[in-house]
């Protein structure tokens, strides 16, 4: 796409006639587009295929595998005693044979919030601590249920059904996506919470505008536009996602300042003549406590069971330190306070080396991703039906969609740069806000599934990048002002010749993601194989 047509493309051919000014109403809210009648099968066949791929053979291998052997033990110790204890020695191989130990009555100091592992712990409760099922069924439960919002999060940007589709195909078929939800694990949890919170701030953009073109420019600042209530939802996601982990923080920073900065230019649009101060002055301290005031009580909220019980690490450090630490917060929350402390002094200072370590800069092209799971089953065991077998667990992506996601984040920021596209801005946002600052902390020990939070963003850029070049998504013409994206000034940057095309490469590239999952299947999710088969699949010696 060297160069970009003036002219604005339809099925029919170029029309040369220039656009009539779009209205407020026009320039506030998108086009209105209706869902198709039967819109709810597509996603739900999406949805049934990512569910079947996550719960299928879910209880094998029957071993607590990788990092499970953390969040397993405290999910169940916070199902007994409501905060995480200590273990005793062997009782990984307890929950194997069921056989589980008691815990040793002794605090455990764990680094990282509570929710996740309350999810893990309600499929122990359904399913039973002796079973990986019941480890890992609400890992696969909200992998699964991921995937049905991200295809609503592709009908809000796109208002495509097909390109919502899209994205919930590439999401089922993903080996990083599908590993993390299959393993009794924590990011699948806050890649969901994130997703989600970015889905009701999308909605929340749209009610809000409704709300201003209802109620008019409002004087100098504009009017206030109430209750907003996708806003306060989003809170409630943006306060589970940091009580998965905290990593959240950088993601929700940005949803923040995309709900800010889309307010400003809402009132800019309006009419408004102060815009940035009425956004400011008016938007900004409800949508402060909707999402980080709403967030903060939902993330505290997840702590009772620490706040409950005196069983907790550094539950009575208040008591024990009454001249320390926050003196304006009463004694529970400062020694909860000092828990953070000590949690964040971990976190920065982990520096220890890991044979599966990964920094971000190897992320995109997956250079090294991690191992969770390896056995070599000889003839007769497990299936096995030759001298060498391999079993083996790698959170490998599927190499379609994570090295055409490269270009698609290339293409998202020409869009939003030259384009001004706000969805793709957005887009481009949100996955800079889940990776880029981990390039903040060089020192510190990094893994590829932390690149789990930021993958629906690339996951919807992809989706995005299909839709512009097939010609099925018009995009902001040259020297469209900030705002006018959901307006009628767009145009098709591909010809309808280039775009069928398009379309072709975008079904082979559709069918090679299938491809390379069937491909890839067998070492996502420890299928007994050939060890010759084993290495067919590990493309790069740092695979291994």
């Amino acid at each position: 796409m060297g160069s970009v047509p003036s002219t604005v493309f339809s099925p029919a051919g170029p029309a040369s006639t220039a656009p009539v000014a779009p209205s407020v109403r026009d320039r506030l809210l998108p086009a209105v587009t209706r869902l198709p009648r039967y819109w709810w099968v597509p996603l739900a066949l999406v949805t049934l295929l990512g569910g079947v791929l996550r719960f299928v053979h879910l209880s094998w291998p029957h071993a607590v595998v990788f990092d499970e052997t953390y969040y397993l033990k405290d999910a169940y110790s916070l199902l007994l005693h409501g905060t995480e204890q200590q273990w005793p020695e062997g009782a990984d191989e307890g929950f194997v044979s069921g056989n589980i130990p008691d815990t040793q009555g002794h605090p455990s100091f764990v680094v990282h919030p509570p929710l996740g592992k309350w999810l893990i712990a309600i499929g122990l409760w359904l399913f039973g601590a002796d079973d990986p099922f019941g480890w890992r069924f609400s890992a696969a439960l909200f992998g699964t249920a991921s995937i049905a919002v991200i295809w609503c999060a592709g009908w809000l940007l796109f208002r495509s059904v097909t390109l919502a589709t899209i994205a919930g195909v590439l999401t089922s078929l993903d080996g990083l996506h599908l590993v993390e939800s299959r393993l009794a694990l924590l990011d699948v949890f806050l890649m969901f919470f994130l997703l989600l919170a970015f889905v009701f701030v999308l909605l929340d953009r749209d009610d809000g505008r409704c709300r201003l073109l209802a109620r008019g420019p409002g004087g100098v600042l504009g009017p206030w536009l109430g209750v907003r209530w996708w806003r306060i939802a989003a809170g409630v996601a943006c306060g589970a996602a940091a009580a998965v982990k905290w990593n959240a923080l950088f993601s929700i920073a940005a949803l923040g300042i995309l709900a800010v900065l889309w307010d400003m230019n809402a009132r800019r649009i309006a009419g408004v003549k102060h815009w940035f101060a009425g956004a400011v002055l008016k938007d900004g301290p409800w949508g402060f406590l909707s999402m980080i005031g709403v967030g903060a009580v939902v993330y505290v909220i997840t702590w009772t069971g620490w706040l409950t019980t005196n069983t907790g690490y550094n539950r009575n450090w208040a008591e024990l330190n009454p001249g320390d630490g926050p003196q304006w917060l009463p004694p529970a929350l400062r020694s909860l306070w000092e828990y953070h402390v000590a949690a964040y002094s971990f976190h920065a200072g982990l520096s220890s080396h890991h044979t599966y370590m990964a920094g971000p800069a190897t992320w995109p092209v997956m250079a090294r991703p991690t191992s969770y799971f390896y056995e070599s089953p000889g003839q007769g065991v497990d299936g096995c039906t030759v001298d060498s077998c391999s079993q083996a667990i790698l959170n490998l992506g599927n190499p379609a969609v994570w090295w055409v996601g490269i270009l698609a984040v290339l293409l998202g920021l020409w869009l939003w740069a030259v384009r001004r596209d706000w969805r793709f801005g957005a887009l481009v946002g949100v996955y800079a806000a889940g990776y880029l600052p981990w390039f903040l902390y060089p020192e510190r020990t990094m893994f590829f599934f932390y690149a789990l939070s930021y993958f629906p963003a690339m996951v919807l850029l992809i989706t995005g990048a299909i839709g512009v070049l097939t010609g099925k998504l018009a995009v902001p013409r040259l020297g469209a002002t900030a705002g006018t994206p959901s307006a009628a000034v767009r145009e098709h940057v591909i010809s309808p010749v280039w775009a069928r095309r398009w379309r072709r490469v975008s079904l082979v590239f559709l069918l090679l993601v299938v491809a390379l999952a069937v491909f890839f299947w067998p070492v996502w999710a420890a299928q007994t194989i050939p060890y010759e088969h084993w290495r067919w699949r590990m493309w790069f010696t740092s695979w291994i």
